[in-house]
């Protein structure tokens, strides 16, 4: 399966356009289903939720006809508040005695659990930061259900590869699959992989029903566990120059939109905060993918050092920026970000819960 992700502003909106809401709802949840590979520019804080579904909205498409798809730009709204909330670092609403160890299976990290549909992912997502969601729910669920791994550090590894990670959306998915943030954990068996990963595979140890994998020990091929150990590699970085007579508007990797306050003049920085990079590391392929979507932004620089040492050194004073609680110390100016139903925040127990309100109010608008 081809997967392309280009960085340029004109393609990203081109990808837009191309999308087929209705095929989408039908298609969504097989491999080679009509996704939209927008999730990169999402996370990335290139394009927003808000601005896919009004472009798809404008197309004249009824509410009802594409509440599928409506719904996934929803959920992805619901973690980010969610977010704003909660310690994703923690269990969210229960905790688990069960799990066996802090690690991760081998066999994960190398995609070579024996489900092909399942180690094909892992590969493709090494080789092109992409994963079918389907496929992390499968991921998730043999690693923290079957193999008993606790879900962070797994969360973590999945984290440091996918071009569209964002901390709230993953950490959610992967406590929902493990049944911390759910009221039951998740399990696909081989039959449900072979059907949307379009594999045909028998005799593994999914191959089950699923009253006996819920209760089945951990198989031989998810006993052997190991560490992930992340590591950041970050290219030589100049010095940036900047005019204190004007704003500074900062950027980050959850804040990329070429359209922030696009008509004014100012300083336009892309902060690389070490400590934000140590907690959440990412991979080279990631950082370059970063890189060349800031390069949509005109005159941006880029600085690799605390939002404090970067208002300090330049002393800086009229300082812009978007919300996202992972902003460490950032202080100044802070502009919300655009949401579906910018006026329901909060937490929500449940994304139904969240989902009536911005149904509600979706269609009163339409």
């Amino acid at each position: 399966m081809k997967v392309e992700i280009p960085t340029d502003y004109k393609s990203v909106l081109e990808k837009i356009e191309q999308i087929d809401p209705l095929k989408y709802g039908k298609t969504r949840n097989y491999i080679d289903g009509a996704v939209t590979y927008l999730s990169p520019y999402i996370s990335r804080g290139v394009i927003s939720t808000k601005m896919v579904l009004e472009s798809v909205l404008k197309r004249e498409f009824k509410l009802y006809e594409i509440e599928t798809f409506v719904k996934e730009l929803c959920w992805r709204d619901y973690f980010q508040r969610v977010g704003q909330v909660k310690d994703l670092n923690k269990e969210i609403k229960h905790l688990r005695q069960d799990f066996l160890n802090y690690e991760i299976p081998e066999s994960i990290v190398n995609g070579k659990t024996g489900i092909e549909g399942v180690d094909r992912a892992i590969h493709q997502l090494y080789k092109t930061g992409y994963m079918h969601n389907h496929c992390r729910m499968y991921t998730a669920s043999i690693t923290c259900n079957i193999g008993k791994s606790h879900w962070l550090h797994p969360a973590k590894w999945m984290y440091y590869h996918l071009l569209d990670g964002d901390w709230a959306s993953n950490a959610c998915s992967w406590q929902w699959v493990a049944g911390v943030n759910s009221h039951k954990q998740y399990y696909a068996n081989q039959e449900n992989i072979n059907k949307f990963t379009r594999t045909g595979q028998t005799n593994t140890f999914l191959d089950e029903a699923y009253e006996q994998i819920k209760e089945m020990e951990v198989p031989t091929e998810l006993l052997s566990t190991q560490k992930f150990l992340p590591e950041t590699k970050w290219p030589e970085i100049p010095a940036v120059g900047v005019d204190r007579n004007k704003p500074t508007f900062i950027y980050n990797y959850y804040n990329l939109d070429p359209l922030w306050h696009k008509e004014e003049e100012g300083n336009r920085i892309l902060l690389i905060d070490p400590q934000f990079f140590s907690d959440f590391p990412i991979s080279e392929k990631c950082v370059d993918f970063m890189l060349a979507l800031s390069k949509n932004i005109p005159d941006i620089q880029v600085f690799r050092g605390s939002f404090e040492s970067l208002a300090n050194t330049y002393q800086l004073e009229k300082i812009y920026f978007k919300e996202h609680p992972l902003n460490y110390g950032y202080k100044g100016i802070m502009e919300e970000r655009d949401w579906i139903s910018e006026n329901i925040s909060g937490y929500f127990p449940s994304f139904f819960s969240y989902w009536k309100k911005v149904n509600k109010q979706l269609s009163n608008i339409s």
